[in-house]
């Protein structure tokens, strides 16, 4: 498998955990949502970016980015329709200033 590349954003989400109350801590399961998918996704639907420019500003393929898009959409409906925790972390990614 190819290494990955590294991705550039500008919004490093820090430590961040969602998790739905309706279950208790024990017997929750969770997704991790890398990085990189959190800032592909705050592009694409807070800032309403064009895959295109969301490419160039993350300095990756406009086809990576439909391929992170795809996966972080996966992850938050499992995480929604299974009643799952998100966790925000990991990832390959190197935070620019603005």
């Amino acid at each position: 498998m190819r290494p990955k590349k590294t991705r550039f954003i500008k919004c490093n989400p820090g430590e961040r955990c969602f998790r739905p109350r309706c279950k208790s801590i024990k017997e929750l399961d969770g997704v991790v949502l890398t990085i990189d998918e959190f800032e592909v996704l705050r592009l694409s639907h807070l800032e309403e970016f064009e895959q295109d420019k969301i490419a160039k500003q993350m300095k990756i393929h406009r086809s990576t980015v439909s391929r992170i898009l795809t996966s972080a959409h996966k992850k938050i409906t499992d995480a929604l329709v299974n009643i799952k925790a998100i966790k925000v972390e990991g990832g390959c990614c190197e935070v620019i200033k603005k």
